[in-house]
């Protein structure tokens, strides 16, 4: 992340989260397009970008891919859903945000769940923000903090 703003929030959320939790950041090159990339061009980055991204899943991991049209869920749904649900019986979760032109449809088939932030758009940096205090934010659910009041 080139923006310092973005790079310190986030370090701050995942410094917190490491309080709970190993969570770590693995960051895949996006694939690099002309100024305006056809349809064909799009597709071809897209798809050298999945195979770096299924090369780093770690196996056994629940994924769950962010993209807009994923479910929406507030707060309390997703830390249900992460720690609450004994039905997905796993410690190892994945979450794969995609770059400025979104994920491969064979990623998004593939994750287990996909997940919608919002209806808007997002720069990368302000969704992985938003992304590592909601994780947080789940924990505090969890444990019956105040945090989310």
């Amino acid at each position: 992340m080139s923006d310092p703003f973005y790079a310190d929030a986030a370090n701050e959320y995942l410094k917190r989260l490491n309080g709970y939790s190993k969570s770590e950041i693995v960051e895949i090159a996006e694939h690099r397009l002309p100024a305006n990339p056809s349809d064909a061009q799009i597709l071809i980055g897209l798809d050298k970008e999945q195979t770096s991204i299924l090369s780093t899943i770690p196996n056994g991991a629940f994924t769950i891919a962010l993209c807009v049209e994923g479910r929406s869920l507030d707060s309390i749904e997703l830390s249900e859903l992460l720690f609450g649900n004994t039905i997905l019986n796993t410690s190892k979760y994945c979450f794969i945000v995609g770059g400025s032109h979104g994920l491969h449809e064979n990623i998004k088939h593939s994750a287990n769940m996909r997940l919608s932030l919002s209806k808007m758009t997002f720069p990368h940096s302000l969704a992985r923000v938003v992304l590592l205090e909601q994780l947080y934010r789940c924990f505090k659910i969890a444990e019956g903090s105040k945090y989310h009041k």
